[in-house]
């Protein structure tokens, strides 16, 4: 029995696919081509590789502290155990996170296969998936390290490519000659007719035991330093944090970078399997309407959405009605607090936007309207001159920490559910209908006692009504 201990690289924000993708709530966790979004895809395809000979563990996903309990949860909206997040404090990019993985896989004593995949890359055909990652475990049980190499089928500059020593080979796992840098046009359009050229998923199979070797012998610093984190450890339950001074010192590498490009002719054994299983990574705007359904016209619409005399177009609406005459090869996404409208062949362009949008420290850039929290939800509805109107969510069981503002106070109206609320020394409970008063500096906490999601109406009045106006005292879910 071969035990498989799925990875998956849930870092990133995504910025080309802004504004759904933003920094609180990047593009892993979005849902575009279905019901669950590329983050549980993944993990579903993962936990589905069980044949005969594997033993599938629960997914070990790497990711950073500000989306730990999304993760979590949507883990639990497709009923998907979590073996352990391991909580980044910096990005330092996927050789460190793949070798905290690695440490996390063998701490238990086991040296599994690790099958190692972003989280933000669409696959339709799971059984040709699971086909080809199976071949690619088996490989690994034996040393190797394998790659999941994706089929061309067009001459792609966006891609790096894998070149195998047979091109003449079908199906079955190659050795891999060389890796190579994404190409022009010219040079892409030559690998295609040459043949036995793939494009680089980024997605690894490998013994977590080789993976350590390896990058001892070709990157030992990135070892070195992240081994002095993992031993820097914390765990709270399933969440596990490396010494945050520790990793910050780790050397930024990618997989690619550090390893799998100096294991070529190395004491390595580094092999590619095909995959052929409608590969895309999303990258931009226009991949995604690549594959997504279309009319006729070859228009992609998501929500409610009307097209007259328009061609080629990708419309997500979120919020509301959005209509198109006359309009062509235009994509336009939107949300209720922005609006996209780019050209087609503009968009990787996108992310000059989200640049923008940082650098005039916009809320847009990070945060939606709607903002999740491992509580709930909040909404913002409206604000002006020393007011603020928000819808929050908070669900059954959960509560908001024990806090006090130093300029606002708080206008409570419980909509649906049950609220439990403490207001300096007393504690009452409240159900639709009622409200409540939570004066400035009065140290306060909203929870839900009930088995129903709490639905509340906050009206906030104050000198400064901004998020950072919070100071915790006690914290479920261990925020300062």
């Amino acid at each position: 029995m071969i035990k498989v201990t799925p990875v998956i690289l849930c870092g990133g924000s995504g910025t080309r696919l802004w504004p759904l993708s933003r920094a609180g709530f990047p593009k892993q966790f979005l849902c575009l081509n279905g019901q669950e979004s590329l983050f549980q895809q993944a993990a579903q395809r993962l936990s589905n590789l069980g044949d005969v000979d594997l033993k599938i563990a629960s997914p070990l996903i790497v990711t950073g502290e500000d989306h730990r309990f999304l993760a979590a949860e949507q883990l639990r909206e497709v009923d998907i155990e979590l073996g352990a997040a391991l909580l980044e404090p910096i990005g330092r990019n996927t050789a460190p996170a793949l070798t905290l993985a690695a440490l996390a896989a063998m701490a238990s004593g086991d040296d599994p296969v690790l099958v190692v995949t972003p989280a933000d890359q669409m696959v339709t055909d799971a059984v040709a998936f699971a086909s080809a990652t199976q071949s690619a475990i088996r490989e690994a049980a034996n040393e190797a390290i394998v790659i999941l190499g994706v089929t061309p089928d067009r001459p792609e500059t966006g891609y790096g490519y894998i070149q195998i020593h047979n091109a003449n080979a079908n199906g079955s796992a190659q050795v891999v000659k060389r890796f190579v840098e994404k190409p022009d046009e010219e040079t892409a359009e030559s690998y295609l007719i040459e043949g036995g050229y793939y494009w680089n998923a980024g997605m690894f199979v490998l013994k977590a035991s080789v993976w350590l070797k390896a990058l001892e012998q070709f990157r030992s610093d990135i070892l070195d330093a992240t081994y002095l984190a993992w031993t820097q450890r914390t765990v709270d339950a399933q969440f596990i944090r490396p010494g945050r001074g520790e990793f910050a010192k780790i050397p930024s590498d990618s997989v690619d970078y550090a390893v799998m490009e100096r294991c070529p002719g190395s004491r390595f054994d580094i092999k590619m399997v095909p995959l052929d299983a409608g590969w895309s990574d999303l990258g931009a705007w226009d991949a995604v309407w690549k594959v997504l359904p279309k009319d006729e016209s070859g228009n992609a619409h998501v929500g409610d959405v009307l097209a007259i005399d328009s061609h080629n177009t990708l419309v997500h609406a979120t919020s509301r009605l959005v209509s198109l005459v006359g309009i062509d090869d235009v994509i336009v996404v939107e949300t209720p607090d922005a609006v996209l409208v780019v050209n087609q062949s503009r968009s990787q362009d996108v992310k000059r936007v989200v640049n923008a949008l940082g650098q005039k420290k916009r809320e847009e850039y990070a945060l939606h309207r709607k903002v999740h929290r491992p509580w709930g939800w909040y909404d913002s509805l409206d604000e002006g001159g020393r007011f603020k109107v928000k819808r929050i969510q908070v669900k059954p069981k959960a509560s908001l920490s024990l806090q006090k503002h130093h300029h606002r106070a708080e206008h409570w109206i419980v909509v649906k559910g049950t609220a439990e609320i403490t207001n300096g020394d007393n504690v009452i409970l409240l159900t639709e209908n009622q409200s409540t008063y939570i004066p400035l500096g009065e140290v306060h906490r909203l929870a839900n006692p009930g088995t129903i999601p709490l639905e509340i109406i906050e009206v906030q009045s104050g000198s400064y009504l901004g998020e950072d106006d919070i100071v915790r005292f006690e914290d479920t879910y261990g925020r300062q």
